[in-house]
């Protein structure tokens, strides 16, 4: 008997003008048509609420590598290049971290990053990325928003996902958003 695949998620994350958003659904769906659980929680907060993280894969192991990467964080004070580059590097070599199938996308008031087990810390050229399931269809959202409007950051952040609800079958409209820098502050 094969062991049920779960997909679950799209994380957006917009960087802009020292504000920082991400924002995610929070369907969890089992297989290809079950959804298992509409209110999942997949952003953290971390290093002082500075750095925002949420993640797209497994549920245990995205925790094990967030745990390791606010880790890495306090070791290298907040930097978050430094903390991500530290972690990615220990993720390759690591026989156990090796075998975790989750991407982290973390972000702080300057840049947002991609982070996977294959080595990649991706820096988007415009401030933006997205992972998961409707990722494509967030950040295709997003990236429209941004360009031809003046909305704070958590907005755009918010629509994407909206967006990318409408479409993707595996993202549901149980938006929640984590801003840094922004007008909750």
């Amino acid at each position: 008997m094969e062991t049920p695949q779960f997909r679950s998620t799209t994380v957006l994350a917009v960087v802009r003008d020292g504000h920082a958003a991400m924002a995610a659904d929070g369907q969890v769906t089992m297989g290809d048509a079950t959804i298992v659980k509409h209110g999942a929680r997949k952003l953290r907060r971390l290093y002082q609420g500075e750095v925002l993280g949420g993640f797209a894969g497994s549920v245990a192991d995205a925790l094990l590598l967030f745990d390791a990467f606010e880790r890495q964080l306090a070791e290298q004070h907040g930097q978050l290049r430094q903390a991500a580059a530290s972690l990615v590097r220990a993720w390759r070599q690591d026989r156990m971290l090796r075998r975790l199938e989750a991407l982290l996308l973390v972000c702080d008031r300057q840049s947002v990053l991609l982070l996977s087990g294959q080595g990649e810390v991706i820096e988007p050229d415009d401030g933006i990325a997205a992972i998961g399931s409707g990722g494509n269809y967030a950040l295709a959202a997003a990236r429209a928003l941004a360009g031809e409007t003046k909305l704070p950051v958590a907005e755009i952040a918010r629509k994407g996902l909206e967006i990318a609800s409408g479409i993707c079958v595996y993202t549901n409209d149980h938006i929640v958003v984590e801003e840094i820098g922004g007008a909750g502050e």
